[in-house]
């Protein structure tokens, strides 16, 4: 597999018609493929969006030429996983070989909004897998036009199946940056997404994830990951700073953000947030060749398909300085 290297686009902070400029534009200089995340409300207020990612897909799908893909949602409590099937289902139809179903266990920033228990990390994880399991089921019944049907600890589903299918299911991927789920990722899914994070982090998610899909008797060497990173660029050290602390606080917590409920109650923390704690969570510069480095670093280490997200609001500079003078020189 060669690299790609897309557009980690920002629901949480650009409208979705300023998105869809972004993704084209990234596209004209040299970006290939799109992820967005599913969010019902920013991060912090100063992020100010949160448009519907299965819209805003189908539009960037429209206008430009490469993958598109949630990255991610969570099929778990806002929707229940047939209908993560259905839009999945819908859009690789649509755009064919272009779509792949990237999921998570959630985060109470969003679901908390159906006014229910939100259960600790343990269960979160159980129900991801338990919907991946169904809409596993309903991909496969539906391309052999047969119902399925499903009663796990968590969901039910009465026999059906999905009457708008792609020739080929969409890849299903899972986000994580734990061990455990990992190894349950490589034996039950397509491929693996996670953050920048310390590389012998990653190098440890890598290691679970080939043993799980080993023990599915998969090769792992032919299973994508896919890698989103959140960086700084900007025309000073200064600006690209002030980006970071105004618009990406969150990039500087160190702590899980699972639990909170509120982008007011993330504000808050957010004051304590000082420059230092963005060390070895974000890179922060000027230059274009300390982030190519960085991300060679993370290319190196074998990941097929790398998305960024600057975080500032500089992005159609960023799109210029980055198809020029870093994507180019990133190789595998």
């Amino acid at each position: 597999m060669g690299l790609t290297v897309g557009l980690a686009a920002a629901l949480e902070q650009f409208s979705p018609t300023e998105i869809l400029s972004h993704a084209v534009l990234a596209e004209q200089n040299g970006f290939s493929g799109v992820m967005a995340a599913d969010h019902f409300q920013p991060w912090v207020p100063a992020q100010g969006q949160a448009s519907f990612v299965w819209n805003v897909m189908t539009a960037i799908a429209e206008r430009t030429s490469g993958d598109v893909g949630p990255g991610v949602t969570a099929p778990t409590f806002r929707w229940h996983p047939a209908m993560v099937a259905q839009a999945s289902a819908t859009l690789a139809t649509m755009y064919p070989g272009r779509h792949w179903l990237g999921l998570g266990s959630g985060e109470a920033l969003n679901e908390h909004i159906l006014g229910q228990y939100w259960p600790e990390v343990p269960e979160r994880i159980n129900r991801m897998f338990e919907a991946i399991e169904i809409i596993s089921k309903l991909f496969q019944g539906s391309l052999a036009g047969k119902d399925v049907k499903h009663a796990g600890p968590y969901y039910t589903l009465e026999s059906t199946r999905l009457w708008t299918m792609p020739e080929v299911a969409p890849e299903i991927y899972v986000a994580t940056a734990g061990p455990v789920t990992a190894k349950r990722a490589g034996k039950h899914t397509d491929g693996l997404i996670t953050v920048g994070a310390p590389l012998e982090k990653i190098g440890g998610l890598f290691a679970k994830f080939d043993e799980g899909a080993r023990e599915a008797g998969k090769d792992p060497s032919t299973m994508p990951r896919l890698l989103q990173v959140h960086l700084s660029w900007a025309e000073t050290d200064e600006e690209a700073l002030a980006n970071a602390m105004q618009q990406w606080p969150n990039g500087g917590m160190k702590f899980p953000k699972g639990d909170i409920r509120s982008p007011h109650d993330l504000a808050a923390m957010a004051a304590l947030v000082r420059p230092e704690d963005f060390e070895g969570r974000m890179v922060i510069s000027s230059d274009p060749d300390v982030h190519r480095a960085a991300l060679q670093r993370y290319v190196d280490l074998g990941f097929d398909r790398v998305y960024l997200h600057n975080v500032g609001r500089n992005q159609e500079r960023f799109f210029e300085v980055f198809g020029r003078e870093v994507l180019p020189k990133l190789h595998r």
